[in-house]
């Protein structure tokens, strides 16, 4: 299966949109219940190790700071979310860009929650699914909220961009 041009540049808008919502959830949990957002940072901070040859980490939080890792954790953030919703236009295909449905992108965004209980927490020594944090069923609620947000976004900016492309991309861009 093929992604045309303007599959893949929805995918990539889409991508962007869904990973800002996915922060602005996390913004809107640290204001009105003071819930912690995840430090982005330390993406970046976990990043810059691997070419060290250190890809995991007993305390990720206690490992030297390393310079720009805020911009690479982020970089990093948007590169993931965009990477995700390649992947899921991929899954669904192409024609759901034209039709989308809410229910394949949130069940799609909660199924990225596994990236981090999988990968990203135990690397960086927080253990599988959070479970050597203070609070793990808290951080894992959390995971999965924001992970539902970044499902509801993939919904809400493929509306927009189907919007988009029908008000002002010629028919024939992208085969």
């Amino acid at each position: 299966m093929t992604i045309s041009t303007l599959s893949i540049i929805s995918a990539i808008l889409m991508g962007l949109g869904a990973t800002l919502t996915f922060d602005l959830w996390a913004l809107l949990l640290k204001q009105t219940f003071g819930i912690v957002p995840s430090n982005i940072c330390l993406v970046g901070r976990w990043l810059r190790y691997m070419p060290e040859g250190t890809f995991t980490h007993s305390n990720i939080m206690s490992a030297p700071p390393k310079a720009a890792e805020c911009t690479i954790g982020w970089l990093a953030h948007y590169m993931i979310g965009i990477a995700f919703a390649i992947t899921f236009i991929t899954l669904v295909g192409s024609s759901w860009l034209q039709y989308p449905t809410l229910l394949p992108a949130i069940l799609f965004g909660i199924v990225t929650v596994f990236a981090p209980f999988l990968i990203m927490q135990p690397s960086f020594g927080l253990g599988f699914a959070a479970s050597k944090t203070a609070n793990p069923m808290q951080a894992r609620l959390r995971s999965l909220m924001n992970h539902t947000a970044f499902g509801v976004g993939l919904y809400v900016f493929a509306v927009l961009v189907n919007w988009l492309v029908q008000a002002y991309v010629p028919m024939n861009f992208g085969s």
